[in-house]
């Protein structure tokens, strides 16, 4: 093997970046770092395409949200240390919304490992432990013949439902030493196959076949398992009411006769809910928000569907079918014959009962000083494209959207899952380097502050993502939760920048409108080129919860 440093040596970072290609990858997020500059210099030999973010938690991000919006492999690069810890926030969305990813971060070199503390740069205790909280599984490759099986099991893992992130890690002394491995030619990497339980599937045609008044409930699995076809054979069988959860928004056709949209956090749905006999869960844990704040008590009997273990019945008793929520809904959409006898909701169809819970939530918004925010949300629903995929932020804008925004034909993605801030704007980028669309992402003024540094991504690739900043000069959902709690609001309110001027400053185009002209401020940007962004300044409120006086 030649020693001429002009020559080109394979290592192990080529072999890392051999098998994601052969693996079917085309784009890598990430941040250079010293343990890594392996895998940076073997991508400058690949056809891998890579985004460089300027913070490690916003490269999570954008990879969930390429992932997100192309049904790819999100493919995450990370150097050791800092690096590797300060992407564990992004992550966690990602493993609590069940986004596939592979991770790949360097270590210090071998000798260093085991806690033996040498005083190498970055040098933890144990790296791959700080990920186990979120990620899926946790892997150290130390020879470099390893290095192609290992990533070949990551990505089978990472697609496997329940699909998640997966963590491997590399020394640096692997990534860089010459290797005899011959260069990786193919790799195949297959979900493991997660089908629902024949007797169960049984037993749950026989509970909803005799079902008076079933519901179904239609979480982020729902859309993560492409089930959205049986669903909606399913629901027309069974007449069944649907809601969505914000993870699940855009599984069930908005204007259906049958669709409870996606306001789950009212006390009118949850009414329905309770009194269904039948309630047929499709992947979700019927967790916090989805049970208007662990205020919903069913009455009737669960079906619940997940393919993690960990969530069945972790919330109620049910008839737990672990399995892919795709797989799982043909197979009972296959098994499934339309009853005999139509629903009877105490005398009423379930297409009235449907409406009437709909016209209740109206009523309960009209009664509230709501317009300025019912309006805010419709025009920005105006404004966007049928299909154009939006990202939103934890700010009252995305509070709001989680219950009243109807996704059309293209796709809804918020950071419901962890519930972290800075997400909308990195996941936006991510979905724009895969898709070559316009995407909107919608933040506040607080959790923009998260993501500002991705204005030079965005620039440097130009990526179509329009950023809609609504700035209310603080923490705005914290403010009103300390204010209803205590009448007061403590270290809410935050001194801010000018972030037209800021966007600006970053070469990106930035204009600033009031809320009556967030429409024409919209339409407009959506038909630049490049990155832009829209700045609101206003104070939103939130919908009154309904669960407090339960």
């Amino acid at each position: 093997m030649s020693t001429d440093p002009g020559t080109a040596v394979r290592n192990g970072g080529d072999l890392v970046v051999e098998t994601l290609e052969a693996l079917g990858a085309t784009t890598v997020f990430g941040i250079p770092g010293q343990h890594a500059l392996g895998l940076f210099d073997a991508l400058s030999r690949s056809t891998l395409e890579f985004v460089s973010s300027r913070v490690e938690n916003n490269a999570a991000f954008a990879a969930d949200g390429f992932s997100r919006a192309t049904g790819q492999v999100g493919v995450l690069f990370l150097s050791t240390g800092p690096g590797a810890l300060t992407s564990l926030a992004g992550l966690q969305e990602a493993y609590a919304t069940g986004v596939p990813m592979v991770v790949v971060a360097s270590q210090i070199p071998i000798e260093g490992l085991g806690a033996r503390r040498r005083g190498m740069l970055h040098q933890l205790d144990d790296q791959k432990a700080s990920a186990a909280n979120v990620t899926k599984s946790q892997r150290l490759i130390q020879h470099a013949s390893g290095i192609p099986s290992a990533i070949q099991d990551a990505w089978t893992e990472a697609i496997s439902a329940p699909m998640g992130p997966v963590w491997v890690e590399v020394p640096q002394n692997v990534l860089l030493a010459p290797v005899m491995v011959p260069a990786v030619e193919d790799a195949l990497a297959e979900p493991f196959d997660n089908p629902p339980r024949s007797e169960l599937v049984t037993e749950a045609v026989k509970w909803l076949s005799a079902a008076k008044r079933p519901a179904v409930i239609a979480g982020g699995g729902t859309r993560r398992g492409r089930a959205e076809e049986s669903l909606l054979s399913v629901a027309e069988k069974l007449h069944a009411p649907v809601v969505c959860t914000p993870g699940g928004n855009g599984a069930f056709p908005w204007n259906h006769p049958l669709s409870l949209q996606s306001w789950v956090e009212d006390r009118h749905t949850t009414d329905l809910l309770e009194d269904a006999d039948v309630l047929l869960v499709i992947g979700s844990s019927l967790g916090e928000v989805t049970s208007n704040y662990f205020t919903f008590a069913p009455r009737g009997r669960i079906i619940q569907i997940d393919a993690e273990p960990r969530v069945l019945e972790s919330n109620g008793p049910a008839l737990g079918i672990r399995a892919d929520a795709g797989q799982a809904m043909a197979t009972l959409d296959a098994a499934l014959q339309a009853p005999a006898t139509a629903p009877d909701w105490h005398g009423r169809t379930a297409e009235e009962v449907t409406a009437d819970t709909l016209a209740k939530v109206s009523a309960r918004l009209d009664a509230q000083d709501l317009n300025l925010e019912r309006k805010f949300m419709a025009d920005i629903r105006a404004a966007v494209p049928d299909a154009m995929k939006t990202y939103w932020d934890m700010t009252i804008a995305a509070y709001w959207a989680w219950s009243c925004w109807d996704a059309k034909s293209g796709q809804f993605h918020s950071a419901q899952g962890a519930g972290g801030l800075g997400y909308g704007y990195p996941g936006a980028l991510g979905a724009a380097v895969g898709t070559r669309e316009r995407v909107l992402a919608v933040s506040g003024d607080g959790s923009a502050m998260y993501s500002i540094a991705e204005l030079a991504t965005a620039r440097q690739h130009d990526l179509p993502v329009t950023w809609l900043i609504v700035d209310d000069g603080g923490y705005g959902v914290l403010r009103e939760y300390m204010v209803d709690a205590f009448g007061k609001a403590t270290a809410t309110e935050l001194a801010g920048p000018d972030f037209v001027k800021l966007a600006e400053s970053f070469g990106v185009p930035a204009r600033r409108t009031d809320p009556a002209g967030v429409r024409q401020a919209l339409e407009e940007s959506f038909a630049q080129e490049g990155p832009n962004v829209v700045v609101v300044q206003t104070l939103l409120r939130l919908f009154a919860p309904t669960h407090l006086g339960s």
